[in-house]
């Protein structure tokens, strides 16, 4: 029996419980062969597998596809994050690919933060905290209007 759309009581159920997480993040790419480059070759990721247009790689508990297709970069502050501890990202910005990398902002919160755009001018964010530090930093200097929502 389907539920209609007008009984309130169709959208009331049991919390849904996340028992894994993050699966997985998918990036239209124009060009896989440069992709993969500054992927692997500059940012450490894993090449698992590739075929005519896409592949897969992997950074510790992330799996990457990148999917050759209509690249369209969003133009606001939507970004990607990896987990880079300081030292990592010293040792890729003195790699010589990194002389043509776009950085699209300068850190201004807490931990080390290196923002970056892929060649499809994709933003990422190369950071150092987590959840845990910044919700710390936030107890020292809370953003304008934070409520604790737990």
């Amino acid at each position: 029996m389907v539920a209609s759309l007008d009984d309130a009581s169709a959208f009331q159920s049991s919390p849904i419980v996340q028992h894994n997480g993050f699966n997985h993040l998918t990036l239209s790419v124009s060009n896989l062969d440069a992709s993969i480059e500054f992927y692997c070759g500059l940012l450490g990721f894993k090449g698992e597998v590739r075929w005519k247009t896409g592949a897969y790689l992997s950074y510790q508990n992330c799996w990457l596809c990148l999917s050759l297709g209509d690249v369209k970069p969003c133009q606001d502050y939507t970004h990607f994050a990896f987990t880079y501890d300081s030292d990592a990202m010293t040792q890729i910005q003195l790699k010589t690919a990194f002389q043509a990398v776009r950085q699209w902002q300068s850190n201004s919160s807490e931990g080390d933060s290196l923002y970056i755009k892929d060649p499809d001018g994709h933003k990422l964010e190369l950071h150092s905290g987590s959840l845990a530090t910044r919700l710390d930093s936030l107890k020292v200097k809370p953003y304008d209007g934070l409520e604790w929502l737990n």
